[in-house]
């Protein structure tokens, strides 16, 4: 029987001693790609093939000293300023051999434009460059720019053209540092003709039906004045909360250019669209002293024939593509009224226009009147 336990003993003890080197064996196929892998990394060290990609193409690596500039916009990238952003980004880059890199941060993710601009007022580092409504430095002390948010003061995109071109132009864009604001005015551009919307619920078929209506605006006298001399309530809405403002029924209805209209989806809440033109949708690019200060004299002027290539670009693309856009809001079901007789209207709104064709406001009425 001690034979038999010894005998059974020995056998154990045999295969765990077996099973132990099966183990070991079994182990090395494990280790093995490590040690591959070992050799695989050596074409990432020293290996042409790996860093080709890096050392080559100019766009894939900025010079050391480049200095980037974050862009705020409100709007979708694919929108028609959005492409202006866009166009402007992509030709200071070419100009500064990628020495400037511009960052567009599109769709309101740094916020509403008045986020954006306490922000830049107050001196702060997040934003160095914004494109805003005209309207929205004259809450700040800016009056020139007024005149570009007037109801019917410009006739026609031309018309507004031949401002954006010229001298008096320049005076506008330069007004933020006369006053001693941190920021100054690149280039001016346009949208298209601003036009009112409604909800499903509250349809349209002329101008009269807007009477009563709770009409979204941004914080803007101007604005404010037009919508209640349509006899409707302006309401303050924030434009990053527009969608939902018309969806839950804050408000009725609001004004946009045809491109905004349809990039924000507002069709899809508010599909009624008429077509009153009851102002040009003028924007322009400003940068702060933050980073103005930033670039070499070199850099500054790449800077700004940035800008103007910009705004010759705006003014190329903008009438093709708004007509593009509202076939396209047509084909899906959008509501379209056509204003014909817009005299009515301006005689509504002649109150709003008249603390500005008088005095020393008058004269630069008259210069901007000129340019028809």
């Amino acid at each position: 029987m001690k034979k038999l336990l010894s005998l059974l003993l020995a056998v154990t003890m045999l295969l765990a001693l077996t099973a132990c080197g099966g183990a070991k064996d079994d182990a090395k196929p494990t280790e093995a790609p490590a040690a591959e892998g070992g050799e695989a990394e050596a074409p990432a060290e020293g290996g042409e093939e790996a860093e080709a990609p890096a050392e080559g193409g100019e766009e894939a690596e900025a010079p050391a000293d480049a200095v980037t500039l974050v862009m705020a916009e409100v709007n979708p990238i694919d929108s028609i300023i959005g492409q202006v952003d866009s166009a402007f980004k992509d030709k200071v880059e070419e100009l500064s051999g990628g020495s400037i890199k511009i960052d567009i941060q599109a769709g309101g993710v740094l916020g509403a434009e008045e986020n954006v601009l306490d922000s830049v007022m107050s001196g702060s580092n997040q934003i160095d460059i914004a494109r805003i409504s005209v309207f929205a430095l004259n809450s700040y002390g800016v009056q020139k720019t007024v005149f570009c948010t007037l109801p019917f003061v410009f006739e026609s995109p031309e018309h507004f053209w031949n401002f954006a071109d010229s001298d008096l132009a320049k005076e506008f864009l330069n007004e933020p540092q006369e006053l001693g604001l941190p920021v100054r005015g690149l280039f001016f551009g346009e949208e298209g003709f601003r036009h009112f919307f409604t909800r499903t619920d509250k349809p349209i078929e002329s101008m009269d039906d807007l009477k009563g209506l709770k009409l979204r605006v941004s914080n803007d006298p101007i604005m404010n004045g037009l919508v209640e001399s349509l006899g409707a309530s302006p309401t303050v809405v924030s434009f990053n909360e527009l969608y939902s403002g018309l969806q839950t029924g804050v408000c009725d209805g609001a004004e946009q250019p045809i491109g905004n209209y349809q990039s924000n989806a507002f069709n899809e809440v508010a599909p009624y669209l008429i077509l009153d033109g009851h102002t040009l949708g003028a924007i322009q690019v400003i940068i702060t002293d933050n980073a103005w200060n930033k670039l070499s004299e070199e850099q500054q002027g790449w800077i700004m024939e940035a800008a103007e290539y910009a705004q010759d670009f705006n003014k190329e693309i903008v009438d093709s593509a708004e007509a593009t856009a509202l076939q396209e809001l047509k084909d899906a079901g959008v509501t379209v009224i056509e204003v014909e007789d817009k005299a009515p209207l301006v005689e509504a709104v002649s109150g709003v226009l008249e603390p500005y064709t008088t005095g020393d406001m008058g004269e630069i009425y008259e210069q901007i009147m000129a340019m028809k």
